[in-house]
């Protein structure tokens, strides 16, 4: 009795090799232990930018003179635009704004070198997709000092009478699709897919480890059910629960936080329906991979982590780096922003939304065939 009540550097010894061993052997928690701050150091510290730069812009310049060169030259040296079209009409530039493929267009009117050298002070047409307030302010908070440091060598001499102290330019911005610049249009959309990607591939990422677990497993297997039918079945109850979600997530946005709903909802419901899908893929399939519930809840965490940070939900999406860019664009969350904003926020349409919906559907249908497999290796 004296000697156990007593404390035994041997056995703690003992304990804390157990502990290491049983670490060893959980792969898993392992993994997560050592990759998690790894993750975490590297998207902070290379890939997350508050201060996006080289963001896609277009222009549409009916003047070619020497000071609409010199504006555009400026724009470019800035490192605040990355000029990728160049359109022929305001409404195709419009259409580029809507679909999220720029965010700016740069406007230059005709005859505008004239005008300026006449002293006219002409404008320039700077429209923005200001749904992600934090995306484009930097961009546009630059632009004056920028027209009017571009400008300097070019209103000397003669033109020195140009050098107003309002600027030689007028820059006029619209703000598209968020022009009060409130922070919770862009947020609120979007916690609609954060809260469907943690709550769905969470629930269903323990369905068949729970079913391990508890031992009602054998009943599963002993049933005449092919795999697909066992994990649709999984599935289909958690759509419903998705759905209830989005109603929710609506009637608040709508009531408490008055964010605009310029589109069709029921294309944002039969899109979220792919979405959806594509987040349970994943949790059944993490589910089968996983040997308990614990091992399950990690590996989710392990996917919503990068999820997150580099879906544009936290951090402008264009002002990380494109290795960045190009990972996040595997994130179904990535896709289903662009949608959701779009339809709420920009009244976008079918055609607007398809070149996000496909990489939704293709996620949800690769997934769903990996889990399947894996399901039927747990038969065998």
């Amino acid at each position: 009795m004296n000697e156990r009540s007593g404390f035994s550097a041997r056995r703690l010894g003992a304990i804390i090799v157990k502990e290491f061993t049983q670490m060893k052997r959980d792969r898993v928690t392992f993994a997560m232990m050592l990759g998690i701050p790894v993750i975490q150091l590297l998207l902070f510290g290379y890939a997350i930018d508050s201060d996006p730069r080289q963001l896609p812009a277009a222009v549409l310049s009916s003047d070619h003179g020497p000071q609409a060169r010199t504006i555009l030259t400026a724009l470019k040296t800035s490192t605040y635009y990355d000029f990728v079209r160049e359109v022929k009409t305001e409404q195709e530039g419009r259409d580029l704004l809507a679909r999220g493929q720029v965010q700016f267009v740069i406007n230059i009117p005709q005859n505008f070198s004239r005008d300026l050298v006449r002293g006219d002070r002409p404008a320039i047409l700077v429209e923005a997709d200001a749904t992600d307030p934090a995306a484009t302010g930097q961009a546009i908070g630059a632009l004056a000092t920028l027209f009017d440091q571009a400008l300097a060598n070019d209103l000397k001499g003669p033109l020195a009478f140009l050098a107003r102290p309002d600027g030689p330019v007028n820059v006029q911005v619209h703000a598209l699709y968020n022009p009060e610049v409130i922070t919770q249009y862009n947020i609120v959309p979007g916690l609609m897919g954060v809260i469907l990607t943690m709550t769905m591939v969470m629930i269903t990422g323990l369905a068949i480890t729970r079913e391990r677990e508890r031992g009602t497993m054998e009943t599963l297997l002993s049933m005449p059910t092919r795999p697909s039918e066992v994990l649709v079945g999984k599935i289909v109850p958690y759509i419903m629960v998705g759905y209830v979600q989005i109603s929710i997530i609506l009637l608040v946005a709508h009531g408490l936080f008055h964010v605009p709903m310029l589109g069709s909802i029921p294309l944002l419901l039969a899109a979220a329906f792919v979405f959806i899908a594509a987040n349970l893929s994943l949790g059944i399939t993490i589910s089968t991979v996983a040997k308990n519930q614990l091992q399950a809840m990690q590996m989710t965490f392990f996917f919503f982590l990068p999820s997150i940070l580099l879906s544009g939900f936290m951090f402008p999406f264009r002002g990380m780096p494109p290795w960045a860019q190009g990972i996040g664009e595997v994130f179904p969350l990535t896709h289903f922003l662009r949608i959701v904003r779009g339809i709420l926020l920009k009244g976008n349409g079918v055609s607007d939304i398809a070149r996000d919906v496909w990489p939704l559907a293709l996620f949800a249908a690769i997934v769903l065939t990996i889990g399947v497999k894996r399901y039927r290796q747990t038969l065998d």
